[in-house]
């Protein structure tokens, strides 16, 4: 335990709040929003560890970082987006401040506030924070009644980088997208690119106009979805000088019916999907370009992660003669570069580790129960954000297949009707518990691998909880069912447990 938690009690200031929201990224922002508009009377507060919000969109300074899914939908419900769908970081920095500034969120938000330990006391039911404001070394203490986290699902410190052999003998500078350093100059540099998911495929066509060259090495390909980056009713819309609410709505509304039928087709006829996903990088790579072995994964659609390239970028730069492709493993590094286990020396003077990052369980906060460490792994998932053993928590895991923020959106009005519940009840405390007849329920894994196996889930899977067989009790990543299925929970149902 650092020394900062070690100074005496009276070293430590105590604030107490209704509900405490950790983390001022996109979900920890649209919650502050929720609980002003659903709940005005409620006493919260966000903290922060980073020096200003946004969370992703702030700690990540690669080249070219943008969204890999459209603004309509990772926007919120409530606030329109104006700009192409799929927008760069600082366009969703600047939209994100102005929910803040337009909502009177700011004084909420207390930002440098790293935090230690979250521990639940069944006696005076409240959690008990220990913070530390990094930018005075303040240690702070904060009790809540409710615990609303929203720190996301991967820690923004360092990114995942396997341990290649020789990686101590290249000469060069090896960097990954989650730490880009701010004095990389790549300028006429000969850059390879080692990955294949939405970061690469951002990465690859940013540096390319700028590097000598840029190659992307993958061990095996991803799908990508190409299309403009702009929407043709948005456009119209616009032109006639309709409201932007409306906009929003119906281009949203939309986009989610197209998303539906093209995720269900991925299931139902995924070789033609496949068919139609790789029409368009040929159209744009040409005919003679080794689209088979390049472009095409070994598994089908939406079984990973599908990101959108916009206006092809990622292909036009390899059509363009300014990146190339290479789909093979990595033997061992040089001091040159790196060998490929087919033998080929891929030499650079920058090398780029696109290969994910790690996953971050409750903002890596040392939990206790009743003076008890937390195994998390040991709990069982209601809906993928309460779980059994936890009492006034609830935690924002978005969607994979369509817009974390849709997620964000239902799970803050299910937060803000169970703040409700508590209250008409006299209850101070709710947790969720298996039924007697969800007792003989199996428990599995958080994802089902054969469903969705992406490399971050599958490293950390140990560290996730368990799901049931049943709808409540596990995740089911289908914005569609949930849209409807979210409103109509029934919080008087046997599986929430109050008390006061």
């Amino acid at each position: 335990m650092p020394d900062t938690l070690l100074q005496p009690e009276t070293d430590t200031r105590t604030e107490h709040f209704d509900v405490l929201i950790v983390g001022a990224g996109i979900s920890g922002v649209g919650g502050a929003y929720h609980l002003t508009t659903q709940r005005p009377a409620t006493r919260f507060v966000v903290l922060e560890s980073q020096a200003g919000f946004g969370g992703t969109w702030r700690t990540h300074k690669y080249p070219g970082i943008r969204s890999d899914s459209d603004l309509y939908t990772f926007g919120y419900r409530f606030k329109p987006w104006v700009g192409p769908p799929i927008a760069a970081a600082e366009e969703i920095l600047r939209y994100m401040g102005e929910v803040i500034e337009e909502n009177g969120l700011a004084p909420h938000i207390r930002y440098n506030h790293l935090i230690h330990s979250a521990a639940w006391d069944g006696t005076t039911k409240l959690w008990t924070l220990i913070a530390t404001n990094t930018a005075t070394g303040e240690r702070r203490r904060f009790t809540t009644n409710f615990l609303w986290m929203c720190q996301g699902y991967y820690r923004h410190a360092e990114g995942y980088t396997p341990g290649w052999p020789g990686m101590a003998e290249y000469k060069g500078r090896i960097v990954h997208p989650q730490t880009w350093p701010e004095d990389l100059d790549y300028t006429g540099q000969r850059v390879l690119v080692i990955g294949s998911g939405a970061t690469a495929a951002t990465v690859v066509p940013a540096m390319a106009g700028k590097a000598a060259h840029v190659t992307m090495l993958q061990r095996s390909p991803t799908w990508f979805r190409i299309g403009r980056n702009g929407i043709d009713i948005a456009d119209q819309l616009r032109e006639l000088k309709v409201d932007e609410t409306w906009v929003h709505e119906i281009v949203r509304r939309k986009i989610l019916f197209e998303q539906a039928k093209f995720t269900a087709r991925s299931f139902s006829e995924p070789d033609r999907v496949a068919e139609e996903l790789l029409r368009e990088v040929k159209r744009i790579v040409g005919p003679d370009y080794d689209v088979g072995t390049h472009f095409t994964p070994r598994y089908r659609p939406w079984h990973q992660r599908l990101a959108y390239v916009p206006d092809g970028d990622l292909f036009q730069a390899v059509a363009d003669g300014k990146a190339s492709v290479v789909t093979d493993e990595i033997e061992r590094f040089t001091e040159k570069g790196v060998l490929t286990k087919s033998g080929q020396e891929l030499e650079a003077d920058i090398i780029v580790t696109a290969t994910g990052f790690h996953l971050n369980v409750l903002g890596d906060i040392a939990f206790t129960i009743d003076g008890k460490p937390l195994d998390f792994h040991e709990t069982v998932t209601y809906r993928g954000m309460m779980f059994t053993g936890l009492p006034n928590l609830v935690w924002v895991f978005g969607y994979f297949r369509a817009s974390w923020t849709l997620r964000a959106d239902l799970v803050a009005d299910f937060v803000c009707r169970l703040l409700a519940e508590m209250e008409e009840r006299g209850a101070r405390q709710v947790e969720v518990a298996l039924r007697p007849e969800d007792h003989n329920m199996p428990l599995l894994p958080w994802i089902d691998p054969a469903n969705f196996n992406p490399g971050y889930l599958m490293r950390g899977m140990h560290l996730l909880p368990k799901r049931g067989d049943k709808p409540e009790w596990q995740h089911n990543q289908d914005y569609w069912s949930e849209k409807d299925q979210f409103p109509a929970i029934d919080l008087k149902d046997a599986a929430f447990v109050y008390s006061r």
